[in-house]
């Protein structure tokens, strides 16, 4: 059978962390700047759906194209990174420091990406500044807006909100990411990734990639926003909450209830002592 059991899949994330840390930082760069770009694309057609439709659900349910590409071509996309780069650390066979590298670099590269592509998406939106911001271009500004300026208008209930809503939103990203490896065949990844996407961007969670586009993007076409706004107010706590989301309640769960516990490593014991 094409399934594959959740103690494999477990398996499959310890190897593909391995893999993951012996990358060169060239190919982190080349992958991850890739996965930001199409993250930028997908964002765009998912906004275009939803505008042309007057239906957000539509946006939902084509968004996770992106996401398909990625895990079909094995792309570098640190929220994913954030769930199974780890594995390596808890079974014993990588450093800590070696993990926040791999970190650092594919964020590094989602960011390039991200930019790069609406930089394009900006001028081809606009015919290179030429034409009134209308239609998704609009769209694009009023969520930058919302994603930043209206948080810092509630304070520290925005902040705390951007949070849990990167928890939120990576606990599913990243079960996204997993779910492909429940599946051999491209149509059982394929499927299997976009049931946990479809789920996040309908729910409208914050995703740090996803934002390293829309933000930027919507500064570029006229956004009130600030470098400041950007970062305080979205960036660093969606990043954060991404990060808790991603390790915690995908990889070390996951990690922790189907690796045998005779096994666990004296890293993952430390970990998982406190919920048992």
């Amino acid at each position: 059978m094409d399934y594959v059991r959740p103690a494999e899949v477990v398996n499959s994330m310890i190897d593909a962390s391995l893999e993951k840390l012996a990358l060169p930082p060239r190919d982190l760069l080349i992958r991850g700047i890739l996965a930001g770009a199409l993250l930028g694309a997908a964002t765009t057609l998912a906004f275009t759906g939803a505008t042309t439709t007057g239906q957000p659900i539509v946006g939902a349910l084509i968004f996770p194209v992106a996401l398909a590409i990625i895990v079909l071509l094995n792309l570098e996309l640190v929220t994913g990174s954030f769930a199974i780069v780890p594995m390596a650390r808890l079974e014993g066979k990588a450093k800590w420091g070696e993990v926040l590298a791999n970190w650092t670099w594919v964020y590094l590269a989602n960011l390039i990406g991200s930019i790069a592509f609406g930089v394009l998406i900006a001028g081809s939106l606009t015919n290179m500044g030429k034409i009134a911001v209308a239609g998704v271009a609009a769209r694009i500004v009023a969520a930058a807006e919302a994603k930043t300026i209206a948080n810092e208008a509630i304070g520290a209930a925005g902040m705390l909100s951007l949070f849990v809503k990167g928890i939120l939103c990576n606990w599913l990203v990243s079960l996204g990411v997993i779910l492909s490896m429940t599946s051999n065949s491209t149509v059982g990844k394929v499927t299997a990734t976009w049931i946990a996407i479809f789920l996040f961007f309908a729910l409208g969670f914050e995703h740090a990639v996803v934002n390293m586009f829309l933000i930027p993007t919507g500064m570029l076409l006229g956004a009130k926003v600030s470098f400041y706004d950007w970062w305080v107010w979205n960036q660093i706590p969606v990043t954060l909450g991404n990060l808790v989301g991603g390790f915690v309640c995908t990889g070390l769960a996951l990690y922790t209830t189907y690796k045998p516990r005779g096994q666990l490593a004296p890293a993952a014991q430390a970990v998982a002592q406190p919920a048992e």
